[in-house]
C-alpha cells in the first residue's frame, strides 16, 4: 500500500467553520452546506517545489500535495491532460480587445471538465469503501461518473431530466450508468437521489454534497496559474450551474497565494448564467447572500440550468471577493457566440462555453471588463457532444457542376 504525499487536516464547514474529520465518509454538514477540505498549506509548502511538478506527468495529478487521495492505489485514471489555454486573436482583434483566451476543458476524459471533480470523487470514495454512487445530472457529470465508476467498480445510478440531450444519456448508460429520465429539471432529480440514500444504499454525488468535486475542479485554477508562468489572468468567465468550478479555482487561488506561489493579485470572477436560468445573477443585482430559487428555469445550454445551488452563498462570496459580477446572456447571443468563434479562431465550444464568450462580448460594451485586460473564457466540453445547426448544399453528380454558383 502506497502512501501519497497529502497534506489534509480536516473538513470544515464552508459557513460555520465547523470541523469534521477527513478520513470518514461525509456528505453535507451539519448546517446543510458543503464541506471544505483543508490542507497544512506551511507543511505542504515545504514539501513540493514548482520545479518538481513542471518535471511530471501532464495531468491534473501533478498537483497530487494539493489533493485529497491518500493512497496512490485509488487514484482512478482515464487519461486527464492537462488541458490548453488557446489565444482566439482573431476574435479578440475583431473586438478590438488586447488579450482572449480560453481554456478547453473538451479535450479532458468523457469529454468536458465534470472529469476533474469526478475523478477525486469517485477517488475519494473508492478509499473510504463505496460500492454505489448516485447524482443527478444534466448530462456531462452523469457521463463522467458513469466512467470513472465503471473504472473503479463502483454501481451508479443516474437521473437526468427528460430533455438531457440524447447523446448524452445514451453515452451514460453504454458507461455503465443505470440511467433514468425524470419529468423535471436536475433538482428535481436531485430530490430523487436524497430521497433513496437510505432505501437504496448509495452515496449521494450531487453537486457540492460531498467534499471532493470542488478539489478535482480545484486542479482547474493551479493548471491555469502554472500554464500562465505562476500567474493569473485579469478576470476569468465561468459557466455556471452548481458553480463547483468557480468556487474550486478560488479556493485554489487562496492556497497557491498562502503559500507564496502567486502574488496578492488575484483575477475578477464572472459568473455568467442563462437568461432564462440566473437565481446567481439576480442574487448578485439585490445583493442577498443566498440565491432564491429560478422558477420556470429555461435553456438550450443544459449545464447552466441549475434553477438552485446548494452553493450559492460560496458562488456569491467568490465573486464579490474578486471585485468580479454576474452576468446572464440569452440563448440567440449564446448561438451567435458559438457560430463567431467557430468561425473566427476554429475553436467548437459547447453552448455553455459560448455563453462565456458572449458575455465577454456583451461586458465589453458595459464597459465592466476592459478590453486591455487578460480575459480568460471556460469552455467546459466538446461541442462535438451538442445538436449544431443543419448544414451543406447537396449537389447532384448527374448534373453538371456550377461552379459559378458555389
Amino acid at each position: 500500500m502506497v502512501e501519497t504525499p497529502t497534506f489534509v487536516t480536516h473538513l470544515e464547514c464552508s459557513l460555520t467553520g465547523e470541523r469534521y474529520p477527513a478520513d470518514t465518509l461525509q456528505g453535507l454538514s451539519k448546517a446543510g452546506k458543503p464541506l471544505l477540505v483543508r490542507y497544512d498549506l506551511e507543511s505542504l509548502a515545504k514539501s513540493v517545489t514548482k520545479a518538481a511538478i513542471a518535471a511530471r506527468l501532464p495531468e491534473f495529478w501533478r498537483y497530487r500535495e494539493f489533493l485529497p487521495v491518500r493512497r496512490a492505489e485509488n487514484v482512478v485514471r482515464l487519461g486527464e491532460v492537462m488541458t490548453p489555454i488557446l489565444p482566439l486573436e482573431r476574435t479578440a482583434k475583431r473586438l478590438g480587445a488586447a488579450e482572449l483566451l480560453v481554456k478547453d476543458e473538451g479535450r479532458l476524459p468523457t469529454g468536458s471538465f465534470k472529469a476533474r471533480g469526478l475523478a477525486l470523487a469517485v477517488a475519494m470514495a473508492k478509499e473510504l469503501g463505496v460500492t454505489r454512487m448516485a447524482m443527478p445530472t444534466n448530462g456531462n457529470a452523469g457521463a463522467a461518473l458513469a466512467a470513472y465508476c465503471s473504472r473503479a467498480g463502483i454501481e451508479t445510478y443516474i437521473f437526468c431530466p427528460d430533455d438531457t440531450p440524447e447523446v448524452n444519456v445514451r453515452e451514460i448508460a453504454l458507461q455503465g450508468g443505470r440511467t433514468y429520465l425524470v419529468n423535471g429539471l436536475i433538482d428535481d432529480c436531485g430530490k430523487i437521489v436524497g430521497a433513496g440514500k437510505d432505501i437504496m444504499n448509495w452515496f449521494d454525488t450531487s453537486t457540492l454534497k460531498e467534499p471532493y468535486r470542488i478539489e478535482g475542479k480545484k486542479t482547474m485554477g493551479l493548471e491555469l496559474a502554472e500554464q500562465l508562468g505562476w500567474e493569473v489572468p485579469d478576470v476569468i468567465l465561468y459557466p455556471t450551474g452548481g458553480g463547483t468550478g468557480l468556487i474550486g479555482m478560488w479556493k485554489a487561488f487562496e492556497e497557491l497565494g498562502q503559500i507564496g506561489w502567486i502574488g496578492k493579485k488575484r483575477p475578477r470572477m464572472v459568473a455568467v448564467q442563462a437568461a432564462g436560468c440566473a437565481p446567481m445573477v439576480r442574487a448578485f443585482e439585490q445583493g442577498e447572500e443566498f440565491a432564491k430559487r429560478w422558477e420556470d428555469a429555461h435553456t438550450y445550454a443544459a449545464g447552466i440550468r441549475v434553477p438552485a445551488a446548494v452553493g450559492d452563498f460560496l458562488i456569491l462570496r467568490a465573486v464579490r471577493a474578486s471585485n468580479g459580477f454576474a452576468t446572464a446572456v440569452d440563448d440567440d447571443e449564446i448561438a451567435a457566440g458559438l457560430a463567431e468563434v467557430a468561425q473566427s479562431d476554429g475553436v467548437l465550444m459547447c453552448p455553455e462555453g459560448a455563453a462565456t464568450y458572449a458575455a465577454y462580448k456583451k461586458e465589453l460594451k458595459t464597459g465592466r471588463i476592459d478590453p486591455g485586460e487578460r480575459a480568460l473564457l471556460f469552455n467546459c466540453a466538446t461541442g462535438l457532444k451538442y445538436p449544431m445547426p443543419p448544414a451543406g448544399k447537396r449537389i447532384d453528380i448527374a448534373q453538371p457542376v456550377d461552379y459559378a454558383a458555389l
